[in-house]
């Protein structure tokens, strides 16, 4: 009746069956969240992303149940496939930084509108295909491991270029003073470009962290 029909268990998905167009029944559907969930979506919030949302197809009730047991910052519900493409290419046109996070067919529309379309590696053959990062399924926390790896290289580049700027700007200015020979200069400007290739041969994250995050064929 409509009681139980307003009090249906929001810790589950719902399906409902309906025949000759009438309702006849809600099937209950146990989809649980990932344990390490909470603790990656933190986590990307301390390395950097200012919002969080979800687009799902799910139920109202299911979607807000998520939300909040996750802590995410925004969500939608019963959203189509172009929905979840309108929201990226808005939020872009806002100047944010998109990153979607997709394993179904009907996610390939909004992968491909942002800026990174990452992709469960057990996921449809579309979604993967126009994916740029591709991560495993049961490994949520490559996303955190991807996120460091992107601002570890990001701060690695930017230290590289004052590095390089500073010290030749500097032999070039104990050159023209007559300082330094011309040979010597050489020598320094060459010595410093071995020793910087160097460093940026050696690993972006510490030795301890492991990961499995693969490129996507459109990245390799």
């Amino acid at each position: 009746d409509q009681d139980q029909f307003n009090n249906l268990n929001e810790n589950y998905s719902q399906l409902f069956l309906s025949i000759g167009g009438i309702l006849a029944a809600v099937l209950l559907i146990d989809d649980p969240i990932k344990e390490e969930a909470h603790q990656v979506i933190s986590k990307l919030h301390q390395l950097g992303f200012s919002q969080v949302a979800m687009l799902t197809g799910d139920h109202e009730k299911t979607a807000r149940r998520v939300a909040q047991a996750l802590n995410i910052d925004t969500y939608q519900a019963e959203v189509l496939p172009q929905d979840k493409a309108t929201f990226v290419q808005r939020m872009k046109e806002e100047k944010h930084g998109v990153a979607m996070i997709g394993d179904g067919v009907n996610d390939s529309p909004a992968l491909s509108q942002a800026q990174v379309g990452i992709a469960m590696n057990s996921g449809a053959a579309l979604a993967q295909e126009v994916a740029d990062v591709i991560i495993s399924q049961h490994a949520l926390h490559d996303l955190v491991v991807f996120r460091q790896l992107c601002n570890g290289l990001e701060k690695r580049m930017k230290q590289n270029y004052r590095s390089i700027m500073g010290f030749n700007g500097m032999l070039i200015g104990l050159g023209m003073f007559g300082i330094l020979q011309p040979t010597m200069t050489a020598f320094l400007h060459n010595a410093s470009t071995i020793a910087i290739s160097l460093h940026s041969m050696t690993n972006l994250l510490p030795k301890e962290t492991t990961y499995n995050t693969q490129l996507g064929e459109n990245e390799k």
